[in-house]
């Protein structure tokens, strides 16, 4: 199976389901071969690190993955949620669209 996504590092997404349901915000890491990403601020999780040379240790709050089913980009336009499609432009290239609203997604 190919395991193509379609929401890459940088892109603005919402949280369309879980406890961090509504939420916004930009994609630190995509783990294509698990199909997660993590999003800056949301799915915070405690961590019970060691201390070690570069860092104290601990409990470190930070960004747990999410399912990228649960994930949806957000519209340029409208910051809503929206699908992605694809649109080859008349110079060759191939881009990112917003269905809902047509527009070229940034990246």
């Amino acid at each position: 199976m190919k395991n193509k996504l379609k929401i890459k590092k940088g892109d603005e997404v919402i949280v369309l389901a879980g406890k961090d349901k509504g939420k916004k915000g930009k994609v630190l890491k995509v783990i294509v071969a698990e199909r997660r990403v993590v999003v800056g601020g949301v799915n915070m999780v405690k961590r019970h690190t060691k201390p070690s040379k570069t860092s104290a240790g601990g409990i470190v709050e930070k960004e747990g993955s999410l399912d990228v089913s649960n994930v949806s980009l957000m519209d340029p336009k409208s910051g809503k949620p929206t699908r992605v499609g694809y649109k080859n432009l008349e110079d060759g290239t191939k881009v990112r669209v917003a269905r809902r609203s047509g527009e070229v997604i940034n990246g």
